[in-house]
């Protein structure tokens, strides 16, 4: 339970390092004269290393299990791309530290998932992904109002440095407390590698939802809530710190209810249906009408942000197909495809962003 307990709070930091260039949009434009679409290549690059990164956590779980495998990167790469983004003078320094905290970030949701899969019966497991994400979306929290006040009062340089502090304990503390389950040996068919989950069809259908769903939410918290809301409305960091913290709160909320919603319908698949066609209601509704003030604005924000959460009821589905013995390297695939189209649909994001962009005219 202590391991579990540990994972946890590192998750909070991965969810902190997804979330938080929103809120440091304007001073990261006016000290390093970054533009949106560069910070959007950076979050993009986050998220792209992110989910480059499972093919490595995938069969590193499987041989030795999330101990090393999250306490190591972790630590090495999370804590690390916190003290390079702490010194950053450019913009390329920057993307460098996102892409070094994407791969350090990487290991802990699936070292939990790994730990769930291992530990707990399937019926369960929908239910504890989903609260797990729950508990770290506490790093959306940490990375919108709190975070602003903490840049406006001892600059965000300092406070970066003192999170890959926290970072490199947590990694530490990872190494002591968890501990890893027993392995399962291999079975004689098949080679043992992600092309054998891949001619697995049931995944076929889940991997383009898995690949779009979550692109929405994350892109609109982890940084354009911050160049739309500072540009359209004007609004500053503590103002932008607001408005991303209720977002971040219905994260939360939205994570909860998701859960326990394939039981309570005894169905995975429409639940996940119904809750990505209406995203696309919302996320449609903000294309058409953009201006309409910020408390509506803000609205169809955290609609997005709620309804494209399903990541645990697909997570859920997928694993039912996996080999016993390619669990470590199942919920990593399915990560990837997650992470990973999160990451093209941002850096595509930012070349949209500078070819409608006209100036003078957010």
């Amino acid at each position: 339970m202590a391991g579990l307990v540990i994972l946890a709070f590192s998750y909070v930091m991965s969810q902190f390092y997804r979330s938080f260039l929103a809120v440091l949009s304007p001073v990261l434009s006016s000290e390093l004269g970054m533009t949106a679409s560069q910070l959007s290549t950076a979050l993009g690059t986050w998220f792209v290393a992110f989910g480059l990164a499972q093919f490595v956590v995938g069969p590193m779980l499987d041989r030795s299990g999330p101990r090393l495998t999250a306490s190591i990167l972790f630590g090495l790469f999370a804590g690390g791309g916190a003290v390079v983004f702490s010194f950053a003078t450019a913009g390329w320094v920057v993307i460098l530290a996102m892409a070094m905290l994407g791969i350090g970030c990487a290991p802990v949701l699936m070292a939990s998932v790994y730990i769930f899969a291992r530990t707990y019966s399937a019926s369960r497991f929908a239910v504890l992904i989903s609260w797990f994400i729950a508990f770290g979306s506490a790093g959306n929290l940490i990375g919108s109002s709190p975070l602003a006040q903490l840049a406006e009062g001892f600059g965000w340089r300092p406070v970066l440095l003192a999170l890959a502090g926290v970072t490199l304990a947590i990694a530490v503390a990872i190494y002591v407390l968890v501990r890893n389950p027993e392995k399962v040996p291999a079975t004689n068919t098949g080679s043992g590698s992600y092309l054998d989950l891949l001619k697995i069809k049931q995944l076929w259908p889940i991997i383009p939802i898995m690949a779009v769903a979550y692109s929405l939410p994350v892109g609109l918290r982890g940084l354009w809530s911050g160049p739309f809301f500072g540009d359209v409305y004007g609004l500053d960091v503590l103002g932008i710190g607001a408005i991303t913290f209720w977002i971040a709160v219905a994260m939360i909320v939205a994570n909860i209810v998701y859960g326990p919603l394939d039981t309570i319908f005894n169905t995975r698949k429409w639940v996940v249906v119904i809750g990505n066609f209406l995203m696309v209601g919302a996320i449609a509704a903000l294309a058409i009408y953009p201006l309409s003030g910020v408390i509506v604005t803000g609205i169809l924000f955290i609609l997005v942000s709620m309804l494209g959460l399903g990541y645990g009821i697909m997570m859920a589905h997928a694993r039912s197909y996996y080999p016993p013995h390619l669990l470590g390297r199942g919920v990593t695939l399915m990560n990837f495809f997650s992470i990973g189209g999160s990451g093209v649909m941002q850096l595509l994001s930012g070349y949209v962003y500078d070819g409608a962009r006209v100036e003078g005219d957010p």
